[in-house]
């Protein structure tokens, strides 16, 4: 009986060709794309799931609730490592991790053998504690974990690069330099494994924490957060308990205090609003898009999003199958009808339709898979991944069959029981034909797949309209002919000095700056609270970003100065200059001339500049102070927009001959702030790529229903034609229905796309408005795509001859 049925299938499959193309077609593309969306969201679920005891390992979060919002943050106080295993008998181990650029040593660093001159660019060095590689355990290549990081001046690094620096020899005991500081020699006390792509934690290089003092007291100070904790469960640990006792122990004990001694304004009321929870290490790479932490994160609202996509380009291949299949009814009815007269039952016939649409599921799965694995590179391109097929993954074949019977299942059952359930005498009299011709549940289906199509088509037009305000907007400072040369703290405050004045004698040079405290996220950063004089112990102050520049920072990133005056060059007034934002959150009415007070050090105010984005856009323009001074790894130059290629020629010649024994390396400031929307941009380029791939299965349906409804109406066309009705009139007529379909698609997805992406827009402090004109483009898309589809039809059935038509009446 089943080969039966298959012989039957196959011979269906044979007679339409072109609807059987497009029923495998579709549903092929479909499942090419549920399949990419599948490894991508399988890859997002997989991050730090790698470590032994994952299920034990947690990281401490604050949340601070203020002004109607909560804030998270993990930096702590040095000393909270230490608190905790004292304090808390469920905690097994606590380790403290450290990234922060403001600190030399963390970030990126110039490396070197100790027996090499010529130094390297390192990104990813972390300052850790010992215990921090026996909580995930990494498997070590040489040296031992348990004491890699005891000694001090010691680091761990990575078999990368190991490999790298030390090919085919234990480097365990080995001496490199950082930034070509020989009075600080690290020497290599282990090797780790590389870190596994799905983790959170890509260093390099960890360097210890033994031993280190960043300032006099910063060990034991509690009034300062820099460190990152993680944390080893014992089994079987109650969370919810934990983290009451966690929140009620540290800010008694030792935040209270803390805060007392430096007579901080209402301190017992501030940490009321202070509690902290631990995040299991399991979902930190997707649920912590609102915690501010050093990590660059997926985000679980994206993979919920990029799941209902792929079930909607499914469904719409779906509905294709069943459209097709109950608008070619009239051609099965008397199929049915003779089969019912000799003795068929209607669960055979059930079982016979079901076996069509397993092939058809079949057929399109091995398809389907062919386009995944060809399309694979583009999706990684896009989505910035390395994902790759699992063809020898024990759950791959036996997923993939599931899922071809399954979708084969869902497809199918409506048209096999719709099918099956036509009686013989209706189907021998004819009456069955024109019951096929207007299908409320057909036009239903047309709608939804439009209507899933045409909101994927508006979020792609908001997207890329957000992406063009974002590099557009203005910003507050010039971003453009900005070369930012790195690495300069290796030539000594003498080099940096030298290689400045040596820039401006190039006449393609208009001026230079010395700051790593640049405008654009991953550059060094300094948060500190600041007070008006002598109202520390009153007022809570303003926290703020606290940046060292010097006196052509702001001429050499155009940033406005509204009042007072620049830093002179040496400064040694002890000035600051500060923007609008602190000014009005210090509520100072005349600024100039005003002091301002950073612990013990007094700063009177000498400039205010206008307010610049110095961070994301999808966060507000925060307080910044900034002083007179030198932080020479990033030296930025503006240049003139002439020929650039021979500029860089000129600058790169220069740094030879400062620093031979170096290679120059620089970025461009526009390029670094577009990076900065890097997501924004891919998931404008997914969005596009599926948007795209849901109108071309949508229309593959409606290029097909078309075909048909051309083919059922033939003689009504005929007859119109003889009594001479126009080609234009016929095309419209076979037309219009379908636009119409497309029209309520318009209406129904126009309020939805709004709503998802109005929410989509919430996550940006600055967002481009979505305006009436997206949806309406939208609905032009929409409407001609669906015009091109079904006119090819229409018009081919509005030419034939009528004697064709109605040879047989």
């Amino acid at each position: 009986m089943i080969k039966n049925y298959i012989k039957i299938a196959v011979r269906q499959l044979r007679k339409q060709k072109m609807y059987a193309a497009i029923k495998i077609g579709g549903f092929a593309l479909s499942i090419a794309a549920c399949l990419l969306i599948g490894l991508y969201i399988r890859d997002e679920l997989s991050y730090n799931k790698s470590y032994p005891d994952t299920s034990r390992i947690y990281r401490l979060v604050e949340y601070y609730a203020h002004d109607g919002k909560v804030e998270k943050g993990d930096d702590y106080p040095a000393p909270i490592s230490n608190a905790l295993k004292a304090d808390f008998p469920e905690i097994e181990k606590s380790a403290r991790l450290m990234p922060n650029s403001l600190f030399p040593g963390a970030g990126s660093n110039e490396l070197r053998r100790a027996d090499q001159m010529e130094n390297t660019h390192e990104e990813g060095f972390t300052y850790a504690d010992e215990d921090l590689l026996n909580i995930l355990k990494m498997p070590m290549v040489y040296g031992d974990r348990t004491r890699a990081l005891t000694e001090p001046n010691t680091m761990v690094i990575s078999k990368r690069k190991a490999d790298k620096y030390f090919p085919n020899q234990n480097p365990v005991g080995k001496v490199m330099y950082l930034n070509n500081d020989q009075t600080k020699p690290y020497k290599i006390g282990g090797v780790m494994e590389n870190p596994p792509k799905t983790s959170d934690f890509q260093y390099d290089f960890l360097l210890t924490l033994n031993g280190i003092e960043f300032y006099k007291g910063e060990q034991t100070n509690w009034n300062a957060s820099n460190y990152p904790d993680y944390i080893l469960l014992r089994p079987g640990t109650n969370i919810d308990q934990l983290n009451k006792k966690i929140t009620a122990d540290i800010n008694k004990n030792y935040l209270l205090p803390a805060l007392l001694s430096i007579s901080y304004k209402d301190a017992a009321k501030e940490l009321q609003k202070l509690s902290f929870k631990l995040q299991p290490i399991s979902e930190m790479h997707l649920y912590s898009y609102d915690i501010q932490d050093e990590f660059k994160h997926g985000d679980i609202r994206f993979i919920w999003l990029f799941g209902a996509v792929a079930l909607f380009i499914l469904t719409i291949a779906c509905i294709n199958f069943i459209n097709l299949s109950t608008a070619k009814s009239a051609n099965r009815a008397k199929e049915v009808g003779l089969r019912k007269v000799v003795g068929s039952t209607r669960f055979s016939l059930i079982n016979q339709f079901l076996a069509e649409s397993m092939l058809y599921s079949v057929l399109s799965f091995m398809v389907g898979i062919l386009l995944t694995w060809a399309l694979l590179p583009y999706f990684n391109l896009l989505a910035s991944k390395t994902l790759a097929m699992p063809w020898l993954s024990p759950w791959f074949m036996p997923v993939i069959l599931i899922s071809s019977v399954v979708v084969g299942t869902l497809a199918g059952i409506y048209p096999a029981f719709y099918l099956s359930s036509f009686k013989p005498a209706s189907v021998l009299k004819g009456s069955i034909s024109a019951g096929s011709k207007n299908s409320v549940l057909r036009n239903g289906l047309v709608v939804f797949q439009f209507t899933a199509s045409i909101i994927l088509i508006i979020s792609t037009f908001v997207i890329y309209n957000q992406m063009k305000y974002i590099l557009n907007k203005d910003i507050g400072f010039d971003k453009d002919q900005l070369v930012m040369l790195q690495g300069a703290n290796t030539l000594g405050d003498n080099g940096v000095k030298n290689l400045k004045d040596e820039l401006l004698k190039l006449s393609s040079v208009k001026s230079v700056s010395v700051s790593d405290y640049l405008p654009i996220e991953g550059t060094k950063r300094n948060g500190n609270t600041l007070y008006n004089e002598g109202k520390s112990k009153v007022e809570t102050g303003e926290f703020s970003q606290f940046w060292v520049i010097d006196n052509d920072y702001l001429k050499t990133f155009g940033i406005k100065l509204l009042e007072g005056a620049n830093f002179a060059v040496n400064d040694k007034s002890g000035g600051v200059i500060v923007n609008q934002t602190m000014v009005k959150r210090l509520n100072l009415k005349n600024p100039i001339g005003k002091n301002i007070t950073h612990g013990d050090d007094k700063m009177r105010i000498i400039g205010v500049v206008k307010d610049f984005n110095f961070e994301s856009l999808r966060q507000p323009i925060g307080a910044l102070a900034m002083v007179y001074g030198i932080s020479p790894s990033v030296v930025s130059v503006k240049v003139s927009g002439g020929d650039m290629q021979n500029t860089i020629a000129q600058i790169s010649s220069l740094w030879k001959s400062i620093s031979p024994s170096q290679p120059i390396r620089y970025t461009f400031m526009d390029e670094r702030f577009a990076n900065m929307y890097a997501d924004v941009q891919r998931m404008g380029n997914i969005f596009t790529s599926f948007a795209m791939l849901a109108i071309i299965i949508a229309c593959l349906g409606l290029f097909a229903l078309a075909a048909f409804m051309a083919e059922q109406r033939s003689k009504e066309i005929g007859i119109r034609k003889v009594l001479g009705a126009s080609v234009q009139s016929i095309t419209r007529l076979l037309s219009f229905d379908f636009i119409k379909l497309v029209a309520i698609a318009m209406l129904i997805a126009s309020p939805i796309a709004w709503w998802a992406m109005n929410k989509w827009l919430q996550g940006f402090s600055y967002s481009a408005p979505i305006s009436w004109w997206i949806f309406v483009l939208a609905g032009m898309v929409s409407i001609a795509i669906a015009l091109l589809t079904v006119s090819f039809q229409s018009i081919k059935a509005a030419i034939a001859n009528p004697i064709k038509a109605l040879k047989s009446e």
